[in-house]
Protein backbone atom coordinates (compact mmCIF):
# COMPACT_ATOMS: atom_id res chain seq x y z
CA UNK A 1 0.00 0.00 0.00
CA UNK A 2 1.01 3.12 -0.64
CA UNK A 3 1.62 6.08 1.60
CA UNK A 4 -0.93 7.90 -0.01
CA UNK A 5 -3.12 4.77 -0.29
CA UNK A 6 -2.36 4.71 3.80
CA UNK A 7 -3.93 8.02 4.02
CA UNK A 8 -7.28 7.35 2.32
CA UNK A 9 -7.71 3.78 4.21
CA UNK A 10 -7.43 6.17 7.53
CA UNK A 11 -9.46 8.99 6.20
CA UNK A 12 -12.06 6.88 5.20
CA UNK A 13 -12.08 5.03 8.35
CA UNK A 14 -11.91 8.38 10.45
CA UNK A 15 -15.05 9.79 8.58
CA UNK A 16 -17.00 6.41 7.43
CA UNK A 17 -20.05 7.48 10.38
CA UNK A 18 -20.36 10.85 8.23
CA UNK A 19 -21.66 11.91 5.18
CA UNK A 20 -19.88 14.03 2.59
CA UNK A 21 -18.88 16.91 2.00
CA UNK A 22 -16.67 17.14 4.95
CA UNK A 23 -13.01 18.49 5.33
CA UNK A 24 -10.61 17.24 7.42
CA UNK A 25 -7.20 18.67 8.91
CA UNK A 26 -4.93 15.81 10.00
CA UNK A 27 -3.15 16.77 13.38
CA UNK A 28 -0.02 14.55 12.53
CA UNK A 29 0.84 16.67 8.79
CA UNK A 30 -0.33 19.47 10.34
CA UNK A 31 2.05 19.58 13.35
CA UNK A 32 5.10 18.43 10.67
CA UNK A 33 4.22 21.31 8.97
CA UNK A 34 4.93 23.42 11.36
CA UNK A 35 7.78 21.89 12.74
CA UNK A 36 8.95 22.34 9.65
CA UNK A 37 8.22 26.32 9.33
CA UNK A 38 10.25 25.93 12.76
CA UNK A 39 13.07 24.63 11.33
CA UNK A 40 13.23 26.73 7.98
CA UNK A 41 13.32 30.00 10.15
CA UNK A 42 16.21 29.26 12.29
CA UNK A 43 15.62 30.98 15.58
CA UNK A 44 13.37 33.59 13.96
CA UNK A 45 10.08 33.56 15.35
CA UNK A 46 7.08 32.85 12.55
CA UNK A 47 4.44 34.92 12.31
CA UNK A 48 1.15 32.98 11.13
CA UNK A 49 -1.31 34.08 8.01
CA UNK A 50 -4.85 34.08 9.25
CA UNK A 51 -5.83 34.20 6.14
CA UNK A 52 -4.48 30.73 5.28
CA UNK A 53 -5.81 29.44 8.07
CA UNK A 54 -9.09 30.85 9.19
CA UNK A 55 -10.01 28.48 12.12
CA UNK A 56 -9.23 29.81 15.88
CA UNK A 57 -8.91 26.46 17.33
CA UNK A 58 -5.83 25.65 15.04
CA UNK A 59 -4.17 29.17 15.46
CA UNK A 60 -4.53 28.64 19.23
CA UNK A 61 -2.90 25.34 18.34
CA UNK A 62 -0.46 26.65 16.30
CA UNK A 63 1.02 29.59 18.58
CA UNK A 64 0.95 27.25 21.34
CA UNK A 65 3.56 25.80 19.49
CA UNK A 66 7.94 27.10 20.27
CA UNK A 67 8.70 29.57 17.36
CA UNK A 68 5.15 30.87 16.27
CA UNK A 69 4.61 34.46 17.77
CA UNK A 70 1.61 36.62 16.90
CA UNK A 71 -1.03 36.24 13.52
CA UNK A 72 -0.93 38.79 10.86
CA UNK A 73 -4.50 39.12 9.86
CA UNK A 74 -6.20 40.55 6.58
CA UNK A 75 -8.90 42.81 7.15
CA UNK A 76 -9.48 45.26 10.85
CA UNK A 77 -12.68 43.95 11.74
CA UNK A 78 -11.03 40.35 11.75
CA UNK A 79 -8.31 42.14 13.99
CA UNK A 80 -10.65 43.05 16.27
CA UNK A 81 -12.39 39.96 16.48
CA UNK A 82 -9.10 38.03 16.75
CA UNK A 83 -8.27 40.59 19.75
CA UNK A 84 -11.21 40.33 21.51
CA UNK A 85 -11.01 36.70 21.73
CA UNK A 86 -7.41 36.76 23.63
CA UNK A 87 -5.07 36.96 20.54
CA UNK A 88 -2.50 40.16 22.24
CA UNK A 89 -0.64 40.32 18.87
CA UNK A 90 -2.28 41.04 15.66
CA UNK A 91 -0.46 42.79 12.39
CA UNK A 92 -3.13 43.68 10.32
CA UNK A 93 -1.59 42.58 6.57
CA UNK A 94 -3.49 44.99 4.27
CA UNK A 95 -4.82 48.93 4.64
CA UNK A 96 -8.12 49.44 5.48
CA UNK A 97 -10.70 52.00 5.24
CA UNK A 98 -13.17 50.41 7.60
CA UNK A 99 -14.50 53.36 9.48
CA UNK A 100 -16.43 51.42 11.71
CA UNK A 101 -13.79 49.36 12.79
CA UNK A 102 -11.22 52.71 12.98
CA UNK A 103 -13.76 54.34 15.62
CA UNK A 104 -14.16 50.96 17.40
CA UNK A 105 -10.17 50.08 17.58
CA UNK A 106 -9.48 53.68 18.96
CA UNK A 107 -12.52 53.78 21.48
CA UNK A 108 -10.89 50.27 23.39
CA UNK A 109 -6.90 50.38 24.87
CA UNK A 110 -7.25 46.63 24.57
CA UNK A 111 -7.72 46.85 20.61
CA UNK A 112 -5.15 49.90 20.80
CA UNK A 113 -2.43 47.60 22.11
CA UNK A 114 -3.19 44.55 20.17
CA UNK A 115 -3.72 45.48 16.91
CA UNK A 116 -1.33 47.14 14.44
CA UNK A 117 -2.37 48.65 11.28
CA UNK A 118 -0.88 48.57 7.67
CA UNK A 119 -0.20 51.86 6.09
CA UNK A 120 1.08 52.81 3.39
CA UNK A 121 0.09 56.53 2.40
CA UNK A 122 -0.64 59.53 4.45
CA UNK A 123 -4.29 59.61 3.45
CA UNK A 124 -4.77 56.46 5.37
CA UNK A 125 -3.66 58.08 8.65
CA UNK A 126 -6.51 60.58 8.12
CA UNK A 127 -8.90 58.35 7.36
CA UNK A 128 -7.97 56.91 10.90
CA UNK A 129 -8.16 60.51 12.19
CA UNK A 130 -11.48 61.07 10.98
CA UNK A 131 -12.98 58.04 12.32
CA UNK A 132 -11.70 57.82 15.94
CA UNK A 133 -13.11 57.98 18.59
CA UNK A 134 -10.25 59.00 21.68
CA UNK A 135 -7.48 61.31 20.85
CA UNK A 136 -5.48 59.69 23.63
CA UNK A 137 -5.30 56.40 22.11
CA UNK A 138 -2.47 55.03 20.30
CA UNK A 139 -2.76 53.80 16.98
CA UNK A 140 0.47 51.13 16.19
CA UNK A 141 1.66 51.21 12.83
CA UNK A 142 3.57 49.47 10.09
CA UNK A 143 4.84 50.71 7.18
CA UNK A 144 4.67 48.36 4.03
CA UNK A 145 8.03 48.41 1.32
CA UNK A 146 7.62 47.25 -2.21
CA UNK A 147 8.84 43.96 -2.64
CA UNK A 148 8.66 43.81 -6.48
CA UNK A 149 11.80 43.63 -8.94
CA UNK A 150 11.76 45.69 -11.25
CA UNK A 151 14.27 45.50 -14.82
CA UNK A 152 14.85 47.21 -17.55
CA UNK A 153 14.50 50.88 -15.62
CA UNK A 154 11.29 49.97 -14.34
CA UNK A 155 9.57 48.63 -17.69
CA UNK A 156 9.53 45.43 -16.55
CA UNK A 157 7.58 44.57 -13.31
CA UNK A 158 7.61 40.89 -11.26
CA UNK A 159 5.52 40.91 -8.37
CA UNK A 160 2.23 42.01 -6.66
CA UNK A 161 0.90 45.67 -6.78
CA UNK A 162 0.99 46.27 -3.35
CA UNK A 163 2.95 49.17 -1.58
CA UNK A 164 3.86 52.22 -3.80
CA UNK A 165 6.57 52.57 -1.27
CA UNK A 166 9.83 51.05 -2.87
CA UNK A 167 13.11 53.76 -2.11
CA UNK A 168 14.42 54.43 1.44
CA UNK A 169 13.27 57.78 0.81
CA UNK A 170 10.13 57.27 0.26
CA UNK A 171 9.73 54.54 3.61
CA UNK A 172 11.90 57.52 5.52
CA UNK A 173 9.49 60.22 4.77
CA UNK A 174 5.94 58.40 5.45
CA UNK A 175 8.20 57.59 9.06
CA UNK A 176 8.94 60.79 9.56
CA UNK A 177 4.88 61.45 8.75
CA UNK A 178 3.67 58.90 11.14
CA UNK A 179 6.80 60.37 13.99
CA UNK A 180 5.23 64.00 13.27
CA UNK A 181 1.27 63.02 13.66
CA UNK A 182 -0.15 62.95 17.57
CA UNK A 183 -2.13 59.57 18.36
CA UNK A 184 -0.01 57.12 16.39
CA UNK A 185 3.39 55.24 16.83
CA UNK A 186 5.55 53.62 14.41
CA UNK A 187 6.17 49.93 15.39
CA UNK A 188 6.83 47.67 12.42
CA UNK A 189 7.94 47.30 8.60
CA UNK A 190 6.36 44.53 6.51
CA UNK A 191 7.49 43.20 3.27
CA UNK A 192 6.12 40.49 1.34
CA UNK A 193 7.77 38.70 -1.47
CA UNK A 194 5.17 37.05 -3.02
CA UNK A 195 6.39 36.47 -6.37
CA UNK A 196 9.59 34.12 -4.61
CA UNK A 197 7.09 32.73 -1.37
CA UNK A 198 3.93 32.06 -3.00
CA UNK A 199 5.24 30.70 -6.40
CA UNK A 200 6.42 27.22 -7.35
CA UNK A 201 10.04 26.93 -8.82
CA UNK A 202 9.39 23.07 -10.12
CA UNK A 203 6.36 23.41 -12.31
CA UNK A 204 5.68 19.81 -13.79
CA UNK A 205 6.42 19.33 -16.82
CA UNK A 206 7.52 22.32 -17.64
CA UNK A 207 11.78 22.53 -17.31
CA UNK A 208 11.99 25.95 -19.34
CA UNK A 209 9.70 27.64 -17.36
CA UNK A 210 11.06 26.47 -13.91
CA UNK A 211 14.37 27.05 -14.44
CA UNK A 212 13.03 30.93 -15.69
CA UNK A 213 11.08 30.92 -12.42
CA UNK A 214 14.24 30.13 -10.17
CA UNK A 215 16.63 32.57 -12.34
CA UNK A 216 13.87 35.21 -11.79
CA UNK A 217 13.49 34.28 -8.04
CA UNK A 218 17.32 34.29 -7.30
CA UNK A 219 17.88 37.62 -8.81
CA UNK A 220 14.69 38.84 -6.64
CA UNK A 221 16.19 37.72 -3.54
CA UNK A 222 19.57 39.62 -4.48
CA UNK A 223 18.13 42.58 -4.81
CA UNK A 224 15.29 42.99 -2.09
CA UNK A 225 17.76 41.58 0.38
CA UNK A 226 20.38 44.54 -0.14
CA UNK A 227 17.08 47.16 -1.07
CA UNK A 228 15.37 45.45 2.72
CA UNK A 229 18.44 46.60 4.82
CA UNK A 230 18.94 49.69 3.26
CA UNK A 231 15.23 50.69 4.22
CA UNK A 232 15.34 49.20 7.60
CA UNK A 233 18.03 51.39 8.08
CA UNK A 234 16.84 54.06 7.15
CA UNK A 235 13.24 53.95 8.87
CA UNK A 236 15.03 52.83 12.26
CA UNK A 237 17.08 56.53 11.86
CA UNK A 238 13.17 58.19 12.28
CA UNK A 239 11.63 55.40 14.43
CA UNK A 240 14.71 53.90 16.39
CA UNK A 241 11.86 51.69 18.65
CA UNK A 242 10.78 49.66 15.66
CA UNK A 243 9.78 46.84 16.94
CA UNK A 244 9.63 43.95 14.12
CA UNK A 245 10.74 43.32 10.54
CA UNK A 246 8.37 40.88 9.22
CA UNK A 247 9.04 39.42 5.88
CA UNK A 248 9.11 36.37 3.76
CA UNK A 249 5.89 33.56 3.30
CA UNK A 250 5.62 30.16 3.34
CA UNK A 251 8.09 28.83 0.06
CA UNK A 252 10.55 31.73 1.28
CA UNK A 253 11.07 30.91 4.65
CA UNK A 254 14.96 30.01 4.81
CA UNK A 255 15.73 32.56 2.75
CA UNK A 256 14.03 35.28 4.42
CA UNK A 257 14.92 34.12 7.62
CA UNK A 258 18.93 34.48 6.91
CA UNK A 259 18.44 38.66 6.13
CA UNK A 260 20.02 40.25 9.37
CA UNK A 261 17.38 43.10 9.09
CA UNK A 262 14.30 40.91 9.13
CA UNK A 263 13.25 39.90 12.85
CA UNK A 264 10.33 37.84 11.75
CA UNK A 265 9.27 35.73 9.34
CA UNK A 266 5.25 35.31 8.13
CA UNK A 267 4.25 32.11 7.01
CA UNK A 268 0.34 30.26 7.43
CA UNK A 269 0.16 28.32 3.73
CA UNK A 270 2.96 25.63 4.78
CA UNK A 271 0.72 24.34 7.92
CA UNK A 272 -2.07 23.34 5.34
CA UNK A 273 0.08 23.03 2.45
CA UNK A 274 -2.59 23.03 -0.65
CA UNK A 275 -1.76 22.13 -4.26
CA UNK A 276 -0.13 24.91 -5.09
CA UNK A 277 2.27 24.60 -2.78
CA UNK A 278 3.35 21.30 -4.49
CA UNK A 279 6.22 22.69 -6.82
CA UNK A 280 8.49 24.15 -4.63
CA UNK A 281 12.03 23.74 -4.52
CA UNK A 282 12.77 24.90 -1.30
CA UNK A 283 10.61 22.40 1.00
CA UNK A 284 8.76 19.91 0.89
CA UNK A 285 5.20 19.84 2.73
CA UNK A 286 2.95 17.08 3.76
CA UNK A 287 -1.04 17.35 2.92
CA UNK A 288 -2.87 18.51 5.93
CA UNK A 289 -6.01 19.80 5.03
CA UNK A 290 -8.69 17.90 2.73
CA UNK A 291 -12.06 17.68 1.53
CA UNK A 292 -14.05 14.83 0.67
CA UNK A 293 -17.20 14.89 -2.10
CA UNK A 294 -19.24 11.30 -2.23
CA UNK A 295 -20.07 9.53 -5.40
CA UNK A 296 -23.68 10.11 -6.30
CA UNK A 297 -23.26 8.34 -10.25
CA UNK A 298 -21.31 6.26 -12.42
CA UNK A 299 -22.36 7.07 -15.60
CA UNK A 300 -20.26 4.01 -17.03
CA UNK A 301 -16.93 2.63 -17.27
CA UNK A 302 -13.99 4.62 -15.72
CA UNK A 303 -16.47 7.37 -14.91
CA UNK A 304 -17.78 8.80 -11.64
CA UNK A 305 -19.48 11.79 -10.71
CA UNK A 306 -19.48 13.50 -6.91
CA UNK A 307 -21.77 16.02 -5.49
CA UNK A 308 -20.54 19.42 -6.36
CA UNK A 309 -16.49 20.10 -5.50
CA UNK A 310 -16.15 23.16 -7.86
CA UNK A 311 -14.89 25.36 -5.21
CA UNK A 312 -12.06 27.89 -7.34
CA UNK A 313 -9.47 29.46 -5.56
CA UNK A 314 -8.09 33.67 -5.93
CA UNK A 315 -6.27 34.81 -8.24
CA UNK A 316 -5.79 34.96 -12.16
CA UNK A 317 -7.77 32.18 -13.49
CA UNK A 318 -6.53 29.11 -14.92
CA UNK A 319 -6.54 24.86 -13.80
CA UNK A 320 -4.01 25.75 -11.13
CA UNK A 321 -6.82 27.60 -9.09
CA UNK A 322 -9.37 23.98 -9.18
CA UNK A 323 -8.99 21.97 -6.23
CA UNK A 324 -7.60 18.24 -7.46
CA UNK A 325 -8.67 15.19 -6.99
CA UNK A 326 -6.54 13.58 -4.19
CA UNK A 327 -7.16 10.39 -3.40
CA UNK A 328 -8.17 7.75 -4.67
CA UNK A 329 -5.02 8.56 -6.72
CA UNK A 330 -5.66 8.49 -10.74
CA UNK A 331 -8.71 10.50 -10.75
CA UNK A 332 -8.91 13.50 -13.15
CA UNK A 333 -11.45 16.03 -14.28
CA UNK A 334 -13.19 15.55 -17.52
CA UNK A 335 -11.94 18.69 -19.68
CA UNK A 336 -15.30 19.40 -20.80
CA UNK A 337 -17.03 20.03 -17.38
CA UNK A 338 -13.96 20.35 -15.32
CA UNK A 339 -15.00 21.08 -11.53
CA UNK A 340 -18.69 22.02 -11.11
CA UNK A 341 -21.22 23.34 -9.23
CA UNK A 342 -23.45 21.04 -7.87
CA UNK A 343 -21.37 17.99 -9.60
CA UNK A 344 -17.91 17.38 -11.01
CA UNK A 345 -17.60 13.87 -13.23
CA UNK A 346 -14.30 12.53 -12.74
CA UNK A 347 -12.12 9.88 -15.04
CA UNK A 348 -9.90 7.45 -14.72
CA UNK A 349 -9.05 3.67 -14.01
CA UNK A 350 -9.81 4.45 -10.10
CA UNK A 351 -13.12 5.19 -10.73
CA UNK A 352 -14.04 1.58 -11.68
CA UNK A 353 -13.52 0.72 -7.80
CA UNK A 354 -15.44 3.50 -6.62
CA UNK A 355 -19.22 2.91 -5.09
CA UNK A 356 -22.36 4.93 -4.81
CA UNK A 357 -21.81 6.68 -1.54
CA UNK A 358 -17.57 6.27 -1.52
CA UNK A 359 -15.90 9.78 -0.43
CA UNK A 360 -13.37 11.73 -3.30
CA UNK A 361 -10.87 13.45 -1.33
CA UNK A 362 -9.60 16.82 -2.77
CA UNK A 363 -6.95 19.24 -2.14
CA UNK A 364 -7.86 22.70 -2.10
CA UNK A 365 -5.50 24.81 -4.56
CA UNK A 366 -5.05 27.72 -1.97
CA UNK A 367 -4.55 27.44 1.65
CA UNK A 368 -7.66 29.19 3.51
CA UNK A 369 -10.25 29.39 1.07
CA UNK A 370 -11.32 25.98 1.79
CA UNK A 371 -12.61 27.61 4.89
CA UNK A 372 -15.25 29.50 3.46
CA UNK A 373 -16.69 26.52 1.97
CA UNK A 374 -17.51 24.87 5.09
CA UNK A 375 -18.86 25.27 8.94
CA UNK A 376 -16.42 22.91 10.39
CA UNK A 377 -12.98 20.88 10.06
CA UNK A 378 -12.81 17.67 11.37
CA UNK A 379 -9.40 16.84 13.26
CA UNK A 380 -8.07 13.58 12.38
CA UNK A 381 -5.39 11.76 14.56
CA UNK A 382 -4.77 8.82 12.79
CA UNK A 383 -7.87 6.81 11.82
CA UNK A 384 -10.03 8.55 13.94
CA UNK A 385 -12.03 11.72 13.98
CA UNK A 386 -11.12 14.02 17.62
CA UNK A 387 -12.81 16.78 17.64
CA UNK A 388 -14.91 18.93 15.54
CA UNK A 389 -14.24 23.11 14.93
CA UNK A 390 -15.61 25.60 13.64
CA UNK A 391 -14.08 27.67 10.87
CA UNK A 392 -14.73 31.59 10.58
CA UNK A 393 -17.65 30.77 8.54
CA UNK A 394 -19.18 28.09 10.83
CA UNK A 395 -18.40 31.05 14.02
CA UNK A 396 -20.65 33.36 11.53
CA UNK A 397 -17.56 34.96 10.38
CA UNK A 398 -17.35 36.27 6.59
CA UNK A 399 -14.79 38.95 6.62
CA UNK A 400 -14.29 38.80 3.02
Amino acid sequence: MTPRAADRARYDRATAHLDAPVAIVDLEAFDANADDLVRRAAGKPIRVASKSVRCRALLERVLARPGFAGIMSFTLAESLWLARAGFEDVLLAYPSADRTAFAELTSDPKLAGAVTVMVDDVAQLELVDRAREREDLEVRVCLELDTSLQLFGGRVRVGARRSPLRTPAQLAELARSVARRPGFRLVGLMAYEGHVAGVGDAVAGRPVRSRAIRLMQSAARKELSARRAEVVRAVRAVAPDLEFVNGGGTGSVQHTAAEAAVTEIAAGSGLYVPRLFDNYTSFSGRPAALFAQPVVRRPGVGVVTVLGGGYPASGAPGADRLPVPYLPEGLRYDAQEGAGEVQTPLLGSAADDLLIGDKVWFRHAKAGELCERFEELLLVEGDRVTAAVPTYRGEGRTFL
